[in-house]
């Protein structure tokens, strides 16, 4: 009798609802390989997912799956994928020996055991009744991608970069048809069985919405031009371009329109809104589910703050939080820079999955110009891998280009299409204000130019210093403090308020933190702004004469430098600071023209070099190393574009998230309820959580099963309606919270 393997078991003794083996491996290579259609590698990524869980043909393996001892069951499939096909086996090994455990080092030693010393492991006997289960590829010959375009500046790179979408199309198809297997057996919805919304539909919708906008003045006429114009762009071919239009231009729905047009017309499966602080991904979510009408809750994901698996915590428990497992499987995605760009370089498997669905889409890059200078070289090259083998266009969506176009910057963007009709001179149309220098001023100059204005926006560097200069102002008429210390729906209460009193024509007053610069739509006569690079200059200059209702000249941006060191900016933004500073001093013309902007990145990039630019050196790393000895998992550690690690607090703050930490407690699909608390949250350095956390401030939620994963705040005296979450001294000073 044929002897019959299993990869997956469930309560039932009789063993006659297990999944077989071959059923589970065929699957799962169905699935990867179907991830792999919009980068050629369908044969590549089928095989790697045949031979992912090989190890199960084993005795070893039957025995733990009836209760014995934990036994490898991944890396059989890497050696036989190595012996039999070479470098391409080489390519599979990576991600079939760490579907569970992460990418590991080819050779040097790291976190995880290298590959090179799994494969030559003991392992137990291999039964061989999987030739007869699998039709493998007999050679490495069809295992190459289609249609692969070669870039030699970075072969290494292209060969690393597949190597983790490959290992991205196993995990995912692993995890959906265990997944499947086990809503069968437990008689629950199947996830990718949910039915969402068509891009085709998703047009319909924005189309309706945009007719139904009036054009009340010249600058509602213009972004209309401007959406027309990038319109007409749907059709061309998939690769990089720039969307460069002022602050208050409608980039927003532009960019929407025509990621939707163009996805539709090139057979693209979804739109990803890359941003880069997490304070805004919740307000331009909203925005897209109100275009998209009732359609909107079920056409667009968040994926943002989500709750990082605390150390301590056992592997069970952070495997049952789904929402770190998220898949991107959806037509539009609102997430943020941090988000996409350490997912595209980390080695766990919990933030590779979602890799394949990045290729065949649109990627929206909302103000570009913020990506971080340490590993700018780094996202550029992975932005333009994408663009160039994957069939995804990047969308360069700024006011602020930023200078990346080769050969000025070197291992640039090519051809890249501008979507915007005459960037130049749609930037003296839509010139608005007037910049100012205000020389050094003191804490009580700054006070009293707040005092002197019945409406202000004052933009410093800082939580310290904004808590500073509100605490001054506190019994002003219209007074507000807007920070990353509030969680997102305080954040938006407060924002309502304000614009309220701005259109009442009442007194405001509000200080914030440079979160408020990134896409906030809010319109002040007069904004005061702390020193910063030029493209924040910029957007600060976006919330002043927003609707150009203003003369220019009565539209004042008074830039400031202040006495005091602890108010200075952070180091990461000192040369930006000091950059901005030069071309202000020597710009004859408007400095936020484009020959400005251009002028000061250039200047910016020449200055840093690419030992700054690639501070960790990672693309010659790659490079040097080659196949054999790619370094995934110190690369996937050194690629932190924030240095602090931040961690989820829970505010509990009105009934709604009551309820959701009671359901929390009630059920183990706890996907959903994390989604739902995101507007209840707030990231906290890891020196303040564990502070809060040994005095009893933070404790978790549903302990029993999902140990510190959700935590929420029990000292609810800690949390303030004027300043969020209380911190002090060093706890407060945090220069990595303007990178989110």
């Amino acid at each position: 009798m044929t002897r019959v393997f299993h990869a997956h078991s469930t309560s039932n003794p009789d063993e006659t609802d297990w999944q077989t083996l071959p059923d589970h491996l065929n699957a799962v290579g169905k699935l990867a390989g179907q991830s792999a259609r919009h980068f050629g590698a369908t044969v590549l990524a089928e095989t790697a997912g045949k031979l992912h869980d090989l190890g199960k043909y084993t005795d070893a393996y039957q025995q733990r799956i009836r209760g014995g001892r934990r036994v490898d069951h991944a890396t059989w499939g890497a050696r036989i994928a190595c012996e039999k096909y070479g470098a391409p086996g080489r390519m599979m090994a990576y991600g079939i020996a760490g579907h569970h455990a992460g990418l590991a080092n080819g050779r040097a030693p790291g976190a995880r055991t290298s590959l090179d010393d799994r494969l030559a492991a003991d392992l137990p006997p291999l039964f061989n009744d999987y030739l007869k289960d699998l039709t493998l590829p007999p050679t490495a010959n069809e295992m190459r991608p289609t249609a692969w375009r070669e870039n030699k500046e970075r072969t290494q790179f292209q060969r690393f970069f597949l190597t983790r979408m490959i290992f991205s199309c196993v995990v995912d198809s692993d995890y959906l048809d265990t997944d499947r297997f086990y809503s069968r057996i437990e008689n629950r919805p199947f996830d990718r069985d949910i039915q969402r919304p068509t891009l085709v539909e998703l047009r319909a919708r924005l189309n309706a919405y945009l007719s139904a906008l009036e054009v009340r003045n010249p600058i509602d006429t213009t972004r209309a031009q401007i959406l027309t114009h990038a319109r007409s762009h749907a059709n061309d071919r998939i690769g990089m371009f720039s969307l460069t239009v002022p602050t208050g231009g409608g980039k927003t729905l532009t960019s929407l329109a025509f990621a939707l047009d163009h996805a539709i017309a090139h057979g693209l499966d979804r739109v990803i809104f890359v941003i880069p602080f997490t304070s805004i991904v919740e307000q331009n979510a909203a925005v897209f589910r109100k275009a998209f009408g009732d359609l909107g809750d079920a056409a667009v994901l968040e994926h943002h703050s989500a709750f990082v698996p605390d150390p301590r915590n056992q592997a069970e428990a952070a495997a049952k939080l789904r929402v770190v497992m998220d898949n991107w499987d959806a037509p539009v995605i609102v997430t943020t820079s941090v988000q996409f760009f350490e997912s595209l370089y980390s080695s766990k498997p919990s933030q590779s999955r979602k890799l394949h669905n990045i290729a065949g889409s649109v990627v929206i890059l909302d103000e570009a110009q913020a990506l971080p200078l340490n590993l700018l070289l780094p996202c550029v090259a992975v932005l333009d891998e994408l663009a160039l083998n994957y069939k995804t266009s990047i969308v360069l969506c700024t006011a602020t280009q930023p200078a990346l176009n080769a050969p000025k910057f070197a291992g640039g963007f090519k051809d890249v299409i501008e979507l915007a009709p005459d960037p130049e001179a749609l930037f003296e149309t839509l010139a608005r204000v007037t910049i100012v220098s205000a020389g050094t001023l003191d804490d009580n100059a700054l006070t009293q130019r707040m005092r002197d204005h019945d409406q202000v926006l004052a933009i410093v560097n800082n939580r310290r210093h904004a808590q500073a200069l509100y605490s001054s102002i506190t019994n002003e008429k219209g007074a507000r403090h807007l920070s990353t210390l509030m969680y997102p729906k305080h954040r938006t209460r407060v924002l309502n308020e304000v614009r309220k009193m701005l259109e009442n024509n009442e007194p405001c007053r509000l200080v914030s933190t440079p979160l408020i610069e990134a896409g906030v739509d809010i319109d002040f006569p007069y904004v005061m702004r702390a020193e910063a690079g030029l493209d924040s200059i910029a957007q600060a200059a976006g919330r002043c004469n927003r609707s150009g209702k203003r003369p220019r000249a009565e539209s004042i941006v008074e830039i400031f430098a202040t006495e005091n060191s602890d108010w200075a900016p952070p180091k990461a933004i000192q040369p930006l600071a000091d950059k901005a500073r030069e071309i202000l001093r020597t710009c004859e013309v408007n400095p936020l023209s484009i020959a400005a902007i251009n002028a000061y990145f250039s200047a910016l990039y020449w200055q840093l070099g690419a030992d700054k630019l690639d501070k960790h050196n990672l693309l010659e790393m790659i490079e040097a190393d080659g196949i054999e000895m790619f370094k995934f998992d110190l690369i996937g550690q050194l690629f932190q574009m924030i240095n602090s690690v931040q961690m989820p607090v829970i505010i509990p703050a009105d009934a709604q998230c009551k309820a959701l930490l009671q359901d929390l407690e009630d059920t183990d699909k706890c996907s959903g309820i994390a989604r739902k608390l995101q507007p209840y949250l707030i990231q906290i350095p890891h020196k303040a959580y564990n502070a809060l956390a040994d005095s009893g401030a933070i404790q978790p939620v549903a302990k029993h099963k999902y140990d510190n994963q959700f935590m929420q705040l029990i000292a609810m005296d800690l949390y303030s309606d004027h300043f969020g979450l209380k911190l002090d001294g060093s706890l407060l000073l945090d220069p990595e919270s303007l990178i989110q």
